[in-house]
């Protein structure tokens, strides 16, 4: 069988900003011949994640992920339909995701490697296990749940940057939902700002290309910030734990402002920002969620019921086509999404 996929053409150096023509479209064969426990997969839907930028230095400065390689197939996380099988746990027709599926419109995979997908989990809708319900709502759900210490009832703040992201949109709505009084989103454009309050719920939503982010951010949290969920690091995240109360919590999740630089994971914070943190007693502690996953079942469950009783929105940016994956990365990394940024391979 013949098949299209994306490979690495080229790293863009650690300091640099990646571009399309990093990644190139190219025809393979695929051997039809599956062996016993093998999965013959149609791809659906394929996601681009800001983890992935480091993935395509040749190291990618944490011990849980490796690098792409030069020429190589690129994988990451993939739903796809199965149109052969000789795995007893899966039959033509079924689904099932990885989070290392390779970028390619077919693959054959191990089933011992795949999670198969109820559609109802996600209200019938494949991408969500790619986002909501899957990975990135994971993260969010745990990171707030083990980080965050919310109590209802206790009057508590949460701000949220890269608020309007795959993950920060599902954080925003989480905190809101696990009992926090005001939960204030940080994105970069009125659009977004608007989707925040108006379709999540949020109860204020600051945009940091035009506004004035400490004065907006008192105007906001009139009772100081007790939660930030921290999606960007630099700056933003500075001026965010100036305000924090005695004794809150940084729920260290993303540095998308960092990417593109040569820094170790989490970036050096600056000496202001660090005597603030120790002075107010703020915990600020690396968040990994490969490292509570036996608590994904639960986790996953609780997710499924709010995005199918509509309690959790969903916002995703679809981009259609695997020769467009490297254009829906770079402007993922640049902001150009509204939620989950995905890739529709196939219907």
């Amino acid at each position: 069988m013949e098949v299209q996929r994306i490979v690495l053409n080229s790293r863009p150096g650690a300091n640099r900003v990646p571009v399309p023509e990093n990644f190139r479209l190219e025809r393979a064969t695929l051997p039809l011949d599956l062996k016993e426990g093998e999965v013959l997969f149609r791809t659906v839907f394929l996601s681009v994640d800001p983890y992935m930028r480091c993935r395509m230095n040749e190291d990618t400065g944490v011990d849980y992920l490796t690098p792409w390689q030069v020429f190589e197939c690129l994988d990451g996380g993939g739903v796809g339909v199965v149109e052969s099988s000789r795995c007893s746990e899966y039959a033509v027709g079924d689904v099932g995701y990885s989070f290392n599926w390779p970028w390619q419109t077919h693959a054959v995979l191990k089933g011992s490697i795949l999670q198969k997908l109820d559609p109802q989990m996600v209200d019938g809708r494949l991408s969500y296990a790619l986002g909501a319900v899957g990975l990135t709502g994971l993260s969010a759900f745990l990171g707030i749940r083990e980080k965050g210490h919310i109590t209802k009832g206790a009057n508590q703040t949460m701000v949220v940057s890269g608020a309007a992201g795959a993950c920060g949109s599902i954080a925003g709505q989480i905190g809101r939902l696990d009992g926090c009084v005001r939960v204030v989103g940080i994105c970069g454009s009125e659009e977004k700002c608007k989707v925040l309050v108006d379709d999540l719920g949020l109860s204020a939503a600051i945009n940091y290309r035009q506004d004035d982010i400490p004065t907006r951010l008192k105007e906001c949290c009139p009772d100081g910030i007790d939660v930030y969920f921290d999606n960007v690091g630099g700056p933003i995240s500075d001026t965010v734990i100036k305000q924090m109360n005695n004794g809150s919590h940084v729920i260290l999740f993303g540095q998308i402002s960092q990417s593109n630089k040569d820094l170790p994971y989490p970036p050096p914070l600056s000496d202001e920002t660090q005597e603030t943190l120790q002075r107010k007693n703020i915990t600020r502690e690396r968040f990994t969620v490969i490292n509570y996953m036996d608590k994904a079942e639960a986790a996953l469950l609780q997710l499924s019921h709010w995005v199918k009783s509509g309690e959790l929105k969903v916002l995703e940016s679809v981009i259609n086509g695997i020769e467009n994956m490297g254009v829906a990365f770079c402007s993922m990394m640049k902001g150009g999404n509204i939620g989950k940024q995905i890739v529709k391979i196939s219907d």
